[in-house]
């Protein structure tokens, strides 16, 4: 029995990517510094792969940013509006923006919370760095190991990106998926060709195998798709003598299985076994071809639950029935960056009875040595009682809650444009009402405030009268600002999860569990372990206070069920729904008291409501028909007038259109800045009658929009939307910028709201 595994963790086991990456961005050390820093890293994490006893260790896995940039890059997928020369700076650029460029979309990784650059298409494929050799030859020199080669394939790669179309305005280009365009099959062709290129290099130099990842397969792709894939694989492998090649597929089922496993000319499939029992159902009907290798994900890459080794086991062996042994691999199911480096640093930290149901990406490692243990060398199978542990954390009140739902009935029962024309007079907003996110600018002095109180050094009551000066200062500052809606900043908070998290029960939370979620920005999920229910009011003593300070409103604000559940490692023994409603029934208890002090407008963000949807589309109905109700069961209770608001963001809203208006918020703010506006292509064809917010500030760059780029796409949702229903907003939160870059951002964005006003009055 052989193991190998990908994607482990690329920030260090302390964040030390982050720290040196942004470091670098600051002026503080050099390129050199950098890249010196960046090589400990990889060392690092080499070592303790190659500690891991893996038959194939993977390279080229690790990223200064972001793996997809990493071969837009690679491949001179540049965008001309960054200039001819391609260096480091260029790279980030792309990433967050330059003073002279827009940054490139940002956008979901399929169902995770992982985001990519996505790809523009606008030049010719050629390889200018062939960054697997050079990863394979870093290993293989610094360490003295033979490495698998780890690449994003062509197919999911030209999937996941975009082609221009046609210039709208001075600074928007209108953008279709590269999978809808015309052109796909040609650039899935080109892009072979240059990888092609790639592996007839790694061959030259010894690699004996390199893994391919193409998830894009478990998507709903038709026969052409297919074909396509096929074409490109011969292409891609065409003159290859001794090199093997292995395709890896994860986060759902693979789709069209018999003729994608029997007739890919490769050496070995890659399938997930952990998300469901659809691939096993393929491989018992199919069977597997006796000239391939399969490569079994049998460990979870997504989840931190502890395997059963006795249920794991068995499924292995029946595996065997259909796969001889010298033919498979095991392995993890899909990337271990999705979890935390190691639950060692959780020791002391979290309950023992909790540490003992949880694996991260170093025990995952440690589970397939076990198993390999277990098959090669008659190693007793571990013994354990999971159920049991799991059963202790039960709340039968709880549950009794959500069984007297009647989902027939969830909904506010006041029509909208009624419910709006009260809100709009009562809050006395003007045409196109400005309003942010929620969060402002977290300092270094606020993080360490608030990390000096968690850890004891100052008082309950120096903490919150230093948080009260933060609240004073932001809404001062709104106010001369000249915004309608304004926010209390959100300073005592370190996460939109997090914070909730810990004020409810049934969630546990990591000193070190963090998780990359793009660029250097990681977040530490919560673990739910037991049913939820919510003690006591969360936010009402921050937000009235913040309301006291101004006759302007201020905006009640939580996050919402749905994404605390995709952004949490939640049980995998409830079922999804009934913990989402768990949730829900919480924050409906905050809501209400939110609106018994006497706060007017409410915002529960759903940033993560499309990233749970199934893959496929044929299971994508039941998922958003519940994830709907959980937001609607929030906030179903409270007056009319009581405005209730949203932000979503990173959304193909065109797939999803109705379940968002069926949310029936009142307001939805949403990305648009990166998109350049594509976001509003869904609202042409559907009529979005409710109020709508879309972003005119791309937040993840710390360049300063100019009004004349904010006021293109408010003019452009002017063409789709009903000019009395749309607000002037940011795209995202303000947290992670400096105030440097956000006062004179948000005065040019009032600048266009004035704008609007001056032009629409009518």
């Amino acid at each position: 029995m052989r193991t190998t595994a990908f994607g482990y963790p690329k920030i260090g086991p302390n964040r030390e990517l982050k720290k040196v990456v942004e470091s670098y961005w600051a002026g503080e050390i050099t390129k050199e510094q950098l890249y010196n820093e960046a090589e400990k890293i990889q060392i690092q994490r080499l070592t303790v792969l190659k500690n891991a006893d893996l038959d194939l260790i993977p390279s080229n896995d690790f990223s200064l940013y972001d793996f997809i940039l990493d071969i837009s890059t690679m491949l001179g997928v540049v965008p001309k509006r960054f200039g001819e020369s391609l260096d480091l700076d260029t790279y980030f650029a792309m990433a967050r923006g330059s003073k002279t460029a827009i940054a490139c979309e940002m956008t979901k990784w399929f169902d995770t919370n992982y985001h990519y650059i996505v790809p523009e298409f606008e030049n010719d494929f050629k390889l200018l760095k062939n960054r697997p050799l050079e990863s394979y030859k870093f290993a293989k020199e610094k360490l003295g190991i033979e490495t698998k080669p780890v690449l994003v394939g062509p197919f999911t790669y030209i999937w996941l990106g975009k082609v221009p179309e046609k210039q709208e305005g001075k600074l928007l280009v209108h953008m279709v998926k590269a999978n809808e365009s015309p052109k796909f099959k040609d650039l899935v062709l080109s892009a072979a060709k240059v990888y092609n290129q790639i592996l007839k290099e790694l061959e030259a130099n010894g690699v004996k195998t390199v893994q391919l990842d193409e998830p894009a397969l478990v998507l709903d792709i038709d026969d052409n798709d297919v074909q396509i894939l096929i074409e490109a694989y011969k292409i891609l492998t065409d003159g290859l003598k001794e090199i093997e090649i292995f395709v890896h597929t994860y986060y759902e089922s693979l789709s069209k299985y018999e003729k994608i496993v029997f007739e890919l000319p490769v050496h070995g499939i890659g399938l997930d076994f952990t998300i469901n029992e659809e691939n096993f159902e393929n491989l018992k009907k199919f069977g597997f071809p006796s000239d391939k290798k399969l490569i079994a994900g049998i460990v979870s890459g997504r989840d931190p639950w502890k395997i059963d080794f006795q249920k794991t086991v068995d499924f292995i062996n029946d595996l065997l029935k259909f796969v001889n042994e010298d033919r498979l691999i095991i392995s993890n199911s899909s990337p271990l960056f999705h979890l935390p480096v190691s639950v060692e640093p959780e020791k002391g930290h979290l309950d023992d009875k909790l540490i003992g149901l949880l694996s991260f990406a170093n025990e995952r490692l440690d589970e397939l040595k076990t198993l390999k243990k277990i098959f090669n060398d008659g190693h007793p199978i571990p013994s354990q009682n999971l159920q049991a542990l799991r059963d202790e954390f039960k709340d039968e009140e709880v549950r009794k809650r959500i069984a007297q739902i009647d989902e027939k009935k969830i909904g506010r029962k006041v029509p909208f444009a009624e419910r709006y024309q009260k809100q709009i007079s009562i809050l006395g907003l003007p045409k196109f009402p400005t309003t942010t996110i929620g969060s402002f600018p977290q300092t270094k002095d606020v993080r360490k405030v608030r990390a000096d109180f968690n850890a004891g050094k100052i008082s309950k009551e120096e903490y919150e009268g230093f948080i009260k000066k933060q609240i004073e200062h932001v809404i001062d500052v709104q106010e001369k600002l000249g915004l309608d809606v304004l926010v209390h900043g959100e300073f005592e908070r370190s996460d939109m999860v997090e914070f909730f998290g810990q004020k409810m029960k049934g969630f546990a939370f990591t000193k070190n569990g963090w998780v990359q979620s793009y660029g250097t920005r990681c977040v530490r999920p919560p673990i739910i372990y037991g049913d939820v229910s919510r003690p006591e009011p969360m936010t009402v003593k921050e937000i009235t206070y913040a309301q006291s300070l101004t006759s302007k409103p201020v905006k009640g604000m939580l996050t919402g069920p749905v994404t605390i559940l995709n952004w949490s490692f939640y049980r995998k023994d409830i079922p999804k729904k009934e913990i989402a409603y768990q949730i829900a029934l919480a924050l409906r208890d905050e809501v209400l008291d939110l609106e018994k002090a006497g706060i007017k407008v409410i915002q529960i963000d759903e940033p993560a409501f499309r990233e749970g949807l199934p893959l496929k589309k044929a299971k994508q109905k039941e998922y958003l028909e519940w994830a709907v109700n959980a937001f609607k069961l929030t906030n179903e209770a409270v007056k009319p007038e009581t405005q209730i608001q949203t932000h979503m963001c990173y959304s193909e809203f065109n797939e999803i259109i109705e379940y968002i208006y069926a949310m029936d918020s009142d307001v939805i703010l949403i990305e648009a800045s990166r998109s350049k506006g594509e976001i509003l292509d869904a609202f042409e064809k559907f009529n979005y009658d409710h109020g709508i917010g879309p972003g005119v500030y791309d937040i993840h760059s710390p360049r300063v929009p100019p009004v004349e780029e904010m006021l293109e796409i408010a003019e452009r949702s002017i063409k789709v939307i009903d000019k009395n229903l749309i607000w002037i907003n940011p795209d995202c939160g303000l947290k992670t910028r400096n105030w440097e870059e956000v006062i004179p951002s948000l005065q040019n964005l009032v600048q266009v709201a004035r704008i609007m006003r001056d032009k629409y009055a009518d």
